[in-house]
């Protein structure tokens, strides 16, 4: 079964406007059946995931590129061969409005951007494809709360829930063994899969890399090291403070989430999807389950994220922000089914700070029926609506992210 992705008309749009698309995103997030099946036999397919192509790429770069006819080509898992991005750019320069000629994926963050960024740039449209948002998780199979965060958004396990253990334990083994050991030249992996699972119970918290370093044995600096590889290679997310201050001190340090909330329930032992839900960390689950989809509401029109949070040092902390057309839109994320005026303080309060910045009224997002009205214009929403209400409010144009950024 496809599931057709929201990205889909931005990948068309792009590839009219563009001599190269690259679309990024976490390894299995379903990028080759994207593009499978929105251009199907329209492209030339090659997976640097095949060791002889590979090794063709990288021995004889203009031999390779030339092999290919009139045919858009899309060349998968680009950061196995950073060194054809040069070759590349040759070729789309001796071309230059040959638009959708080139279809680039990658699943790494660290010399991929910064090898697209020095040879391709003005060339490129970047796309990022994450894992299912909500609505496409439920057109795959409609599933409550609990079992939305237990299963996940990766389209296998989405779609087939009953692999979720199986899949889950062979995704982490293939990403320690495959990409932090190979690609990103992590040389101690099993203090690294420790770390993995330290961070994993700090999902949803403020990032405090002394007293992560001091849990997991290891300095400060290979804890920003390594935070850095789990956020490239797209296992966390971090969302960082919002920088204006408003008369108040900040916190500096973000957030810190798992981009799929399965891993974290995995990693923690948790024992199914109701007792993870109901206990220490399901309030976290949950954040991080909203947090996701104000990030896909950009990712999926082709934008880059522009979600933030705020905490100040004297206690005032909203969970999200989200900058819009109109305004810092501020959000709360609570699982209450029973919303009330002390949740929206900090909305109420914030909008106040920000004066003209800010949207004049936020949203709370929790586990109640129907959006309900609550003091000072804030509304309650319901968890599966917020995507929903959040997209009526990006009335961005469409411009694709420009390579760099």
């Amino acid at each position: 079964m496809y599931v057709r992705r929201h990205l889909a008309p931005a990948l068309h749009r792009v590839l009219q406007q563009f001599p190269v698309v690259l679309i990024t995103g976490p390894r299995q997030s379903g990028k080759t059946t994207f593009l499978k099946n929105e251009l199907g036999d329209r492209a030339a397919y090659v997976s640097f995931d095949d060791p002889l192509e590979r090794e063709f790429a990288r021995t004889d770069p203009n031999g390779f590129l030339a092999r290919f006819d009139a045919r858009p080509v899309v060349l998968d898992e680009i950061q196995y061969v950073p060194g054809l991005l040069p070759y590349l750019k040759l070729r789309v320069d001796a071309e230059r409005r040959r638009y959708g000629r080139w279809i680039l994926t990658g699943s790494q963050q660290f010399a991929l951007m910064q090898g697209v960024s020095e040879s391709l740039a003005g060339r490129v449209a970047l796309l990022e494809l994450l894992p299912f948002d909500l609505d496409e998780a439920d057109e795959a199979a409609p599933r409550d709360l609990a079992e939305a965060l237990w299963t996940g958004f990766y389209p296998e396990p989405a779609l087939e829930p009953a692999k979720r253990d199986a899949w889950l334990r062979s995704y982490l083994a293939t990403y320690v063994e495959r990409d932090v050991r190979q690609v990103l030249n992590v040389k101690d992996h099993f203090a690294f899969e420790q770390f993995l699972g330290l961070v994993a119970a700090r999902h949803g918290q403020i990032v405090n890399m002394a007293d992560l370093g001091r849990d997991a044995g290891v300095s400060k600096p290979t804890v920003k090291s390594w935070l850095g590889i789990l956020q490239a290679s797209y296992v966390i997310r971090l969302v960082q403070p919002w920088f204006q201050n408003y008369g108040k001190r900040l916190a500096k340090s973000p957030r810190l989430y798992f981009v799929d909330p399965a891993l974290p329930q995995l990693l923690t032992r948790q024992p199914s999807a109701q007792a993870a839900l109901a206990g220490a960390l399901g309030g976290a689950l949950f954040e991080g389950l909203v947090a996701g989809e104000a990030v896909k509401a950009f990712t999926s029109r082709g934008l880059a994220p522009d979600v933030w949070m705020w905490r100040a040092q004297d206690g005032l902390e909203v969970d999200l922000l989200v900058r819009t057309p109109r305004g810092l839109l501020p959000i709360e994320v609570k699982l209450t089914t029973t919303p009330s005026a002390k949740h929206v303080e900090p909305l109420t309060r914030f909008c106040g700070l920000a004066a003209n910045d800010a949207c004049p009224q936020g949203a709370l997002v929790c586990r109640v029926e129907k959006p309900t009205a609550l003091p000072h214009g804030h509304t309650a929403l319901p968890w599966r609506e917020f995507p929903a209400w959040l997209g009526e409010r990006l009335s961005y144009s469409m411009t694709p992210t420009p390579a760099g950024r």
